[in-house]
């Protein structure tokens, strides 16, 4: 697996041993694509970030900081192998936490991300949770893009409120739900 795109293109990233899914190139690629220069300058917040593909790439392409969520140790593991080899420590930070307690651990920290990946395990009713826990935290910056991946034969949560569901994708297995948190505040 490799960055895609912007000052980090063509590096490779350390791959997690064992059952992870990590987001596939051409996935990543018109996720990126659809984003365009939402990315540029924007605080990333990467949950369930395994390798850390999507955080990594956003920094490729721009991106001021990411923060990565991770507990799996064979992901963590992998995530800073990849943070070190490519020499971006200094704009990430990694949270080894399960999301819920993350979120709450950025949420009394006043933290805002324009740009938020969710990565959940497919076919394990984790998405809707954690996009409810993303909403509660307030992290979410004025008009912050969240993209979040999962099964194709899931169905994209829809959350009245603060966050809206603005578009989904499929590509073959995968399918990519894209919302928007409100310019004013959530």
């Amino acid at each position: 697996m490799r960055i895609i795109a912007g000052h980090l293109k063509g590096r490779r990233l350390a791959p997690v041993k064992g059952r992870t899914r990590p987001t596939g190139a051409k996935v990543r690629e018109a996720i990126f694509n659809i984003l365009g220069e939402a990315v540029a300058g924007v605080r990333v917040l990467d949950l369930f970030a395994g390798t850390g593909a999507l955080g990594l790439e956003a920094l490729s392409r721009g991106a001021q900081e990411a923060v990565f969520v991770e507990d799996h140790p064979a992901a963590l593991a992998a995530l800073r192998r990849n943070l070190e080899e490519l020499a971006v420590r200094s704009q990430a930070r990694v949270l080894a936490l399960p999301v819920r307690t993350a979120l709450k651990k950025l949420s009394r920290g006043r933290e805002r991300f324009g740009l938020v990946f969710l990565d959940p395990p497919y076919d394990q009713g984790l998405l809707a949770p954690a996009l409810q826990a993303l909403v509660t935290a307030g992290v979410l910056a004025p008009g912050a893009w969240v993209a979040a991946e999962m099964s194709s034969r899931e169905e994209a949560p829809v959350l009245p409120g603060a966050l809206s569901l603005v578009e989904t994708r499929r590509y073959g297995d995968t399918q990519v739900a894209f919302y928007r948190s409100r310019e004013n505040d959530n």
